[in-house]
């Protein structure tokens, strides 16, 4: 099976619809603890479904987009956590190659009874507002 055309830009024939192979650079994951606590030292914003933090990395450290994912055990079982992680990184998958600036680690925190439970289109829409706000994007 081969993927629909495309043209170099990520626009589809069909419209606003995304390519079947994503043409942008996708985010590298957060693995280690110092990411983590260096990320919450920087900029922060809370949205109802989530928390997002952003920190800008130091010169010299390797460039593109890096993303980390984290929920306590106030947020519910290992269910519970699982399904809200799925929904951040479904979330930050749409959205940070087109908003998400290289150079810069985000790290959402999912929260108690939302995370899991908003309609995943309000956690997209917060997501977006979120970066806007994180970058300085007025609108």
């Amino acid at each position: 099976m081969t993927p629909p055309e495309t043209d170099l830009s990520g626009d589809t024939a069909a419209g606003d619809q995304s390519p079947a192979v994503s043409l942008r650079p996708k985010p590298s994951v957060l693995r280690k603890r110092r990411d983590f606590t260096r990320a919450a030292r920087g900029k922060r914003v809370a949205m109802p479904g989530f928390i997002v933090q952003m920190v800008v990395r130091p010169e010299g450290e390797a460039t593109g987009i890096r993303v980390g994912f984290t929920c306590s055990k106030k947020v519910g079982n290992a269910v519970a956590r699982n399904r809200a992680k799925r929904r951040l990184r479904e979330i930050a998958r749409l959205t940070l190659p087109r908003q998400g600036k290289p150079g810069n680690d985000y790290v959402l925190i999912g929260r108690r009874n939302t995370t899991a439970t908003l309609p995943f289109d309000q956690l997209k829409s917060d997501f977006a507002r979120a970066l806007d706000i994180l970058h300085g994007v007025v609108k």
